[in-house]
Formats: structure tokens, sequence, C-alpha cells
């Protein structure tokens, strides 16, 4: 049977369905990593060692960790250690901040005051601090406060300010505003010029421009590094111990001379008290981070919450997905 000229033959149309058949029948298989796999599996069974053996060794007495956990004894020195923390933060704080202006400021004096200050505090070690600053009243039984070479005003019975809680502050906060000044000076200059440029177009006068431009922005900066000196901080006050102030790590270790036989229960209450307010500082930590995030990214990072709330999805989506193959 013959056509005639010009006949054009048209295929049938696949049906509308056909794409969506054929990427359904065609799973797309992952990448392979037997490396991460392995490592997986070791970590597991690393983990699965160390729980097992800190569960079964008798020799941590997990009897008397409970006992001695919320003693009030211990937790008289957890007072003791979050107000040494947080008088010693704040204080350090501000003077890291004074030390970073001072060292970034245009006089040279400032500069060479605030530079020789960090390089002191940051080569001596905060022990040695610690002990001189307790025995200072065997250098000065007084200070002053007046006309060098000249009259005194003011005059100040050394043995009397020079408490055990008083030493422990000043010295952790010197030793604290020495390492700060560095961070506050590094979060400062990490704020691009073209802000300090826009700030003095407008006219702004300098402390506004700091107050409520350099360092909002710096902030972001200065946060992450100084929650590391905080919590460096949190374990340096186990050094107080050595002035005479009982913290926690003081009055565990009365406790342990007392109770020979408890030194390692009591040191473990010691070490999980640490990880809890070191803990609760990286939690601070993420939501200082997250807020001050807004408007440097395109979008905050998701809190643990909506982490597990996005993976519950993806999972039971995965499980959809499975099910309807």
């Amino acid at each position: 049977m013959t056509e005639p000229p010009g006949t054009v033959f048209l295929a049938a149309a696949p049906p509308a369905d056909a794409p969506s058949k054929v990427l359904s029948a065609q799973r797309v298989q992952p990448l392979r990593r037997p490396g991460r796999w392995i490592l997986t599996a070791v970590v597991l069974v690393l983990s699965a060692q160390i729980v097992h053996g800190l569960a079964t060794n008798t020799f941590y007495q997990w009897d008397r960790f409970g006992y001695w956990f919320l003693r009030p004894t211990l937790l008289d020195g957890l007072l003791i250690t979050l107000e040494v923390t947080a008088l010693s933060a704040a204080l350090g704080l501000f003077g890291g901040i004074l030390l970073a202006l001072a060292r970034l400021s245009g006089s040279p004096v400032l500069r060479a005051a605030s530079w020789t200050y960090t390089w002191l505090f940051r080569s001596v070690p905060l022990i040695v601090v610690l002990i001189f600053l307790y025995n200072f009243s065997a250098l000065y039984q007084t200070l002053s406060l007046g006309i060098p070479f000249g009259p005194a005003f003011v005059t100040f019975d050394e043995s009397r300010l020079a408490t055990d809680m008083t030493v422990a502050v000043v010295g952790l906060s010197l030793n604290e505003a020495a390492y700060a000044s560095e961070v506050v000076r590094g979060g400062i200059l990490s704020v691009d010029q073209g802000q300090h440029e826009a700030a003095d177009a407008l006219g702004l006068p300098k402390r506004y421009q700091f107050t409520r431009i350099v360092f909002p922005q710096a902030l972001r900066s200065i946060t992450p590094n100084y929650v590391n000196q905080l919590i460096g901080l949190i374990k340096s006050t186990s050094l107080v111990f050595y002035v005479s102030l009982l913290d926690l790590f003081g009055t565990a270790q009365t406790m342990g001379a007392t109770y020979p036989g408890d030194i390692v229960p009591l040191l473990l209450v010691v070490t999980v008290w640490y990880l809890i307010l070191t803990s609760l500082v990286s939690v601070v930590q993420f939501y200082v981070e997250r807020y001050y995030a807004r408007g440097a990214t395109r979008s905050l990072p998701p809190t643990p919450l909506q982490k597990f709330r996005t993976a519950l999805r993806g999972l039971r989506e995965r499980v959809r997905r499975e099910a309807a193959v």
C-alpha cells in the first residue's frame, strides 16, 4: 500500500507519567565511603568500652559519688567558684577593653603602658601572681593615694583590704585582662575599615562610633574567643585554693584529706561540676553568636531543637519514600 507523497508519520507520544516511572525505577546509588564506616565503628567500639569501664570499675565508687555530689559543703564551694568566676570575668573584660583601646590609641605612652601590662601578665604564671598578691602585705603594709614624693591624702591598711576573696578576684582579673585585651583588640581590628570611614563621614562622635557601630560588629569575633578565655577562667579558679580560699576544688581537697578513701569520688564530683559549668557557658556562647550573626549571614544557624526537627522530618520523608517504592 502506497501513501501519497508528502505524508508525515507521527510517532505515538509517550505517556505523561513515563519520566517519573523511569526515575522511580532507577534509584540513585549513594557514594560508598568505607573509610567513614570503619572510623564510625571504631569510635562506637571505643565509646562502648569507655562507658563499660566507667560503669563496672569499682575503683570509681559511684555510690560515694552520689553521696558527695550534692553535699552542702561542696555546693558552698561551688557558689564560691561561681562568684569568683563572675567577678573576675566582668572585671577582666572591662580591663581588657580599656587595655585594647589604650593599645589602639594615638598616645605612645598609653600604647607602651598597655603593651607592657599585657606582656608582663601573659608571661608570669597565674599561680605566681596569686601567691605574690597573697603575700603583698609583707612588702607594703599600707597603701596610700596622694602626691608622688609628697603628702598622702588617703591611707589604706592593706591587711584589712586583702581578704582571701579579694586576692583571688584581683589576681584572676589582672591575669584575665591581659588576655582579654588581645581578644578585644583583634575583634576591633577585624571590623572593616570602611565602617570607620563611613562613621567619620557622618560626623559621629568617636564614643558613639565605638559603642554603636564598631564594638557590636567586633563582638562577632570577640565572643567565641573570649568564651574560650572564660572556660579557662572557670578552670583557673581551682588555683585560688593556694590562697586559702575554699572553692569547689579546694573543698574537695579538704574533704579528701579528711576522708582519704573518697579521693577518687570527690575528684569525679569536681570533674562533673566543671563539665556542667563549661557546657552551660558553651550553650550561652551559641545563642550569643547566633544573636550577633544577624545581618552578617543570609540565614541564622539552626538551634539544636531545629536541627533535631529537621533530622526527624528528613527521616520521616525517607521512610515514606522507601514505603512507596
